[in-house]
Order: C-alpha cells, then sequence, then structure tokens
C-alpha cells in the first residue's frame, strides 16, 4: 500500500498565484532551471528569496532581475561582495551561514520552497520548511535519506506538502496521484545507467572523473553526475522512493532505460503500468511542483516518439555497480545506515573529482561505512547529524590510509 509522505491538500486550498517562491540552491542548475520557468511565466511567481553558495557574480545577476527581499549565501565575506555587487537603489536583506537557509525556508512571507541544496547541506533548511508546514519542492534528495522519517513526522503535525523534483519521483507521483494506494503492486524507477553503463568490467577501473561527467542526457551538476556514473544517483532514489511511498525497498525495482524517456512507472496489481514520459529536461518537473496542480506550458521540443524509434530497458549490472546494492542494504539496516551510506558516498565523490582516488574507491568506501555502524531505528536530528559528522572524518581516514 502507497502511503504517501504529506497529506496531500485540495486544490483550492493550495495557494493563489502568483506564488511566493524561495529557492535554496538558486546558482545550481535546478534553481537555474527553477527560475526560467519563473521568467517565462512572470504572472504565477513572486520570488521572493534566492539562496546560493559562493557564486554570488550569478546570485547576484538573479537577484538583480527577480527583485527577492532576502538573499543568502554561505560565508560572510560572499555576503559582502554580493552587496557591492546588487545594482543601485535595490537593498535587500541579505544573510550568510548554514542558520541563514533555514530562516529563508521559515520565512513567513514564503509559501513554496524550492529545496535545490545538494548533499546532506540541505536537510535542516528542507526540515524547517516541512516544520512551518509550507509546499516544499524537493530536489535534494539527501533530506529523504538521512532524515524521512523526521521529514514524515513534521509533514503530519503541520500540513505541509512535499511535492518531488527528481525526475523519477515526479514521474511516479504523477502515475500514483489519484489511484487508490492500495492497488499499487510495486514502482519502478528507470536510470539512464550513466557514462559507462556499456562499458567491460574491466574498463571501469581506469575511468577518469572526466569522463564520468560526461553525462549521455542530462546536464547536471558535478556531484550528481559522478552518482550517475556509479548508479549511486539511483540508490539514493530507492532510499528517497521508500521514504516518499512508504514501501519496502524489495517494492521498488530499477531499470536502464538508456533513452531517459520514460521517467518512472508504477505498476498496478491488475497488471496495468502507468508512466510518465517526456524530454529529459528538469523544468518539466520543476513547474509541475511549483505550479500543482496547474500544468504551465513549457518552452521545450515536443516529445516525437516516432523519432525515437525504440525505448529498451535493461537490468543493471549489480556486479559492476555495486552502489545500488549497497542503498538497498542501508534501507534495511535503517535511517543511520542510509546517513552513513550518504556521508561516505560525498566524501568519496568529491575525492575522485579532485583525482586522489579512482572510480572503484567510491563503492569500496560506502561498503566500508555500512560495515562498521551498528544499526538504529530513530535517530533524531542531532544524531543524524553526529553519524554524517564522524562517518565523513572516518571515510577521509579510510580513503587516506588505503589509497
Amino acid at each position: 500500500m502507497i502511503d504517501y509522505i504529506s497529506p496531500l491538500p485540495k486544490p483550492s486550498d493550495l495557494p493563489p498565484f502568483p506564488r511566493s517562491l524561495c529557492v535554496l540552491g538558486a546558482t545550481g542548475s535546478i534553481g537555474e532551471s527553477a527560475l526560467a520557468v519563473a521568467r517565462e511565466h512572470p504572472a504565477q511567481f513572486r520570488v521572493t528569496a534566492l539562496a546560493g553558495a559562493r557564486n554570488v557574480e550569478l546570485l547576484a545577476r538573479q537577484a538583480a532581475e527577480f527583485r527577492p527581499r532576502f538573499l543568502a549565501v554561505l560565508e560572510e565575506e560572499g555576503a559582502r561582495a554580493l552587496k557591492r555587487l546588487l545594482p543601485p537603489g535595490y537593498a535587500p536583506e541579505i544573510l550568510w551561514g548554514p542558520g541563514a537557509y533555514v530562516t529563508l525556508a521559515a520565512l513567513p512571507e514564503v509559501q513554496v520552497v524550492l529545496a535545490a541544496i545538494v548533499g546532506a547541506a540541505g536537510l535542516a533548511p528542507t526540515l524547517a520548511a516541512a516544520q512551518s508546514g509550507k509546499i516544499i519542492a524537493l530536489a535534494n534528495k539527501e533530506s529523504l535519506v538521512l532524515a524521512g522519517h523526521l521529514i514524515r513526522r513534521a509533514c503530519r503535525e503541520t500540513g505541509a506538502v512535499v511535492l518531488p523534483v527528481d525526475s523519477e519521483h515526479n514521474a511516479l507521483f504523477q502515475s500514483l496521484v489519484g489511484h487508490p494506494g492500495d492497488d499499487v503492486d510495486h514502482l519502478i524507477l528507470t536510470a539512464s545507467g550513466g557514462p559507462f553503463r556499456d562499458w567491460a568490467s574491466e574498463e571501469l577501473a581506469r575511468a577518469t572523473a572526466a569522463q564520468a561527467l560526461k553525462h549521455p542526457n542530462w546536464s547536471m551538476g558535478a556531484k550528481i553526475s559522478i552518482d550517475s556514473a556509479t548508479l549511486m544517483n539511483k540508490g539514493l532514489e530507492v532510499i528517497e522512493a521508500c521514504r516518499l511511498y512508504g514501501l519496502p525497498q524489495e517494492r521498488v525495482k530499477v531499470l536502464v532505460h538508456p533513452q531517459s524517456i520514460v521517467h518512472s512507472l508504477a505498476a498496478y496489481r491488475d497488471g496495468s503500468f502507468l508512466a510518465q514520459m517526456g524530454q529529459p529536461d528538469m523544468r518539466i518537473a520543476i513547474a509541475y511542483c511549483l505550479c500543482y496542480p496547474v500544468r504551465l506550458p513549457l518552452s521545450i521540443p515536443p516529445l516525437d516518439l516516432a523519432a525515437l524509434g525504440a525505448l529498451t530497458f535493461r537490468e543493471p549490472r549489480h556486479d559492476d555497480f555495486p552502489c545500488l546494492g549497497l542503498a538497498r542494504r542501508a534501507v534495511d539496516e535503517g535511517p543511520a545506515h542510509c546517513t552513513a551510506l550518504n556521508a561516505a558516498n560525498e566524501v568519496a565523490v568529491e575525492r575522485f573529482l579532485q583525482g586522489r582516488i579512482g572510480f572503484l574507491d567510491i563503492p569500496r568506501a560506502a561498503a566500508w561505512a555500512l560495515d562498521r555502524l551498528a544499526p538504529l531505528d530513530d535517530p533524531d536530528f542531532m544524531t543524524i547529524l553526529e553519524i554524517d559528522r564522524a562517518t565523513r572524518q572516518a571515510v577521509a581516514d579510510f580513503l587516506t590510509d588505503t589509497t
């Protein structure tokens, strides 16, 4: 049975347009795509807050265009630089530090929070948005990987609504909404397979970061591109699906679909499969969440199925890409192991991007992190942060000692 993470309001209970929007991670690929949607449909949105990390030049350009009342960056020096870059006569409130993102996520003036900060850093503001009863357009899967149980609890207490931006989970949401949860047999996440999907097993040890960053279908940031190459991204999405839909991992399947046109499928007990299809363009999922349940016309080339000719599917190569299996193991072990898996992966991916470790050291580090941890069923927020911190330090030391 599907048990969705948050209550879904009636359309009449949703905020009218224009909706007040906070974009966390505005300077990343998801944030830029969201602002492209807002630019194309200015009558639908009022951009109230923008947060970036260190790319103050881009954030300043975005702020000059959309004129939000609030801005946030990671460091005090960046806040000073941002203030100097803003046009004369425009003086928004500029906050800095990790706590600034939490403040923006909970602003009374904000109705919709796009949570697009990369990695575990997105957890605190996402949880703050849930505790404040916001509509959360969730692009930060790590929040659910680390603390899905806490976000679910907060949504039930405040009435906050989670709408998944990840293309696969957005596809599942669209394939499930309006159908009784009891009718669902299982879910199928599709995966492009990444740039190494056709590489021979013996070639993977020689894979470089430059090669891993060349995703065949999607334009994404560096971290998620590496996760796609290792299939860790799909593993994290399996955890995300379990947290979103209240299912055991055995009922969340994965198929490699190289064309990235069928974004995911819901399998029903009568043998029916419902799928969402579309161009591999994140603006579709973003617009759906920001305007739910209204669909906006977007300047995206229409899908031409005849030109595609064929859509193919195959099983993942589990032995060559073990991160998918590690994620399933983490779900079974509990929230603490999901936190450790994510922390180990983030440390290893960063070192791989720096050229300090090899491609296959990423799953090796993740497996080591899972092996060293005892199960913990219901960790609170501070315990999750401590597991994350301790795992990062331990994995860094492990990689230094063994590579």
